[in-house]
């Protein structure tokens, strides 16, 4: 058992949050919610004692073993795949090299009644007692079953971890993770930048795997699969539900429905006993009623209802030139790096109003068609726009383009073209820009930051043919589904790239699958094919027998 005892958090001579008490069990998986910057990885970081809570304090047990994968990932691009993933034995050798040490420095002592060498004998007798009472591990054998069991094979042991994708080097620290044996988990947005076939084997790894997890993600789908409890951040304190997410959203709306209810009754109380106190001031028969009446509504506490986000941003794109019958046709087409194959003839033709997904594995060459199609890469074969075909592009690195010396509300207004430029502030409200945000320079935003407005500024672009990789890193569960509405209204061609499973959903027709070095072309919902892909993949996961 883990226990948060009363933490508070002050920033900035803000408040963040106050008085948070939680326990967590073993088999508990907690999703960690609410709004930006209501403190959810504050308090995991504090959790993870990589962060000092101003009051309050986490208690654990003594030999408790508490992992971390934070948002960003902290694998070094020093070292081998096999290296790295050693690293989760990294304490126990360098207690065995200090052991080690110390038995040399023995030997060069010869006053052995002296202090020094009573103490080196007592650090040695000290430390040798911890580490030869650890079980008797094959470390190199522990770290190869591991890695075998998330997929790597014995090729990319010896291959530097810099050569590895997103969702290949979350599995290099899940591996870190799997093999310290925690008593808890902690996951900040492990979802982002991971192939679908990542949070398969993650989901079920979590399920099957985990003592107990606190994970904090804007994955609706997956949070929904891995867990049993949800704890929300709002206004400095927590609500604790013993739900998933899906059913923790009809909790909260009950408990404001009686909060609103509460509140009113209070209002009505307050009203009631301000009115007479107002008639009757001043009236000596009534002083003492008065000055109770004053005394009690200076001590009421106020009931609060709890924040939420009732706007219902609709947004679609500004109309646009009709393209071709074809806006995208790919013919034998082939992409290599020196002689390293991406893919091999590859074909593909996409009419006017098709939405497809380009799916398959980190690596396999999705964002180098998308390239390709740009014209941003060389390649063999045919590769073409079709006539009219006007392309709004988002990429993994849009962020990027955006001009450093314009503000956010520039940035949205030199684009925004009819009655749109009315709601400005209220579309960027949408994807968490709100009060001064919108003043700043984008030279000051986060990166995250700057990938919202990059989507913002896509929006309001007349376009035919939209091209989407990852669009929904950095949004939250709120701006993932004004931008969900406003494709599924968009009445152009939709190429889409996305791990996001719920975002996924209901939004395109056709699938092109990138798989050993081919692009194949299946005919059927993007829903379909990720029921039908789900179930292969636990097969391959059971058939290795790594949750068994």
């Amino acid at each position: 058992m883990i226990s948060v005892d009363a933490i508070g958090v002050d920033f900035s001579g803000e408040t963040l949050f106050s008085d948070i008490s939680f326990v967590i069990n073993e088999g508990d998986r907690i999703a960690l919610m609410g709004k930006n910057g209501a403190g959810k990885s504050t308090i995991m970081k504090i959790i993870a004692g990589i962060q000092k809570a101003n009051r309050g304090h986490v208690r654990a047990p003594k030999e408790a073993v508490i992992a971390y994968l934070p948002q960003h990932l902290l694998t070094e691009d020093n070292c081998t795949v096999f290296e790295e993933t050693s690293k989760a034995f990294q304490h126990i050798f360098e207690m065995r090299d200090e052991i080690e040490a110390l038995n040399k420095q023995l030997e060069t002592l010869s006053d052995y009644e002296s202090k020094a060498y009573m103490d080196v004998i007592h650090k040695v007798s000290d430390l040798g007692e911890k580490y030869y009472s650890l079980e008797d591990i094959n470390y190199d054998s522990e770290v190869e079953k591991a890695l075998f069991g998330l997929g790597f094979k014995r090729e990319d042991f010896t291959r530097q971890t810099s050569e590895f994708s997103g969702g290949w080097r979350m599995r290099i620290e899940l591996a870190k993770i799997l093999l310290q044996k925690p008593d808890l988990i902690l996951l900040d947005e492990p979802t982002n930048h991971v192939d679908i076939e990542s949070v398969f084997w993650l989901e079920d790894f979590l399920i099957n795997k985990a003592k107990a997890v606190l994970v904090i993600s804007h994955d609706k789908k997956f949070i929904d699969n891995i867990t049993n409890r949800t704890i929300e951040v709002t206004m400095g304190r927590i609500y604790n539900y013993k739900a998933n997410y899906s059913h923790y959203l009809q909790l909260r709306e009950e408990r404001r429905s009686h909060q609103i209810k509460a509140y009113k009754e209070q209002q009505k109380f307050i009203a009631d006993n301000q009115l007479f106190i107002d008639r009757f001031k001043g009236t000596y028969s009534k002083t003492n009623q008065v000055t109770s009446r004053e005394r009690m509504l200076e001590k009421l506490e106020i009931i609060e209802i709890d924040e939420v986000d009732n706007s219902a941003l609709k947004l679609r794109f500004p109309p646009s030139i009709r393209s071709g019958d074809y806006p995208v046709i790919v013919e034998d087409l082939t992409k290599k790096y020196d002689d390293h194959v991406v893919f091999k003839d590859a074909k593909m033709v996409i009419e006017r109003g098709q939405k497809v997904s380009f799916v398959g594995r980190n690596g396999e060459g999705k964002s180098t068609m998308i390239k390709a199609i740009m014209g941003e890469i060389d390649f063999e074969g045919k590769c073409a726009l079709g006539h009219n075909a006007k392309v709004g592009y988002f990429a993994q690195n849009q962020a990027s383009l955006l001009d450093p010396d314009l503000t956010v509300f520039q940035t949205v207004d030199e684009v925004a073209e009819g009655d749109i430029r009315t709601q400005i502030k209220n579309i960027l409200g949408g994807f968490m820009f709100s009060g001064d945000d919108i003043d700043k320079k984008v030279s000051v935003l986060s990166g995250g930051e700057k990938t919202r407005l990059a989507m913002v500024k896509l929006l309001l672009e007349p376009v035919n043919l939209l091209i989407l990789d990852e669009p929904t890193n950095h949004l939250d569960l709120k701006s993932k589904d004004v931008l969900k509405e406003a494709l599924l209204s968009f009445d152009g061609t939709l190429i889409l790239v996305s791990h996001d499973r719920d975002f996924l959903e209901g939004l395109s027709e056709k699938v092109f699958e990138f798989k050993d070095k081919r692009v194949i072309e299946h005919f059927e919902t993007i829903d379909e094919f990720l029921i039908r892909n789900r179930m292969e993949s636990l097969k391959e996961i059971q058939a290795k027998g790594f949750f068994s």
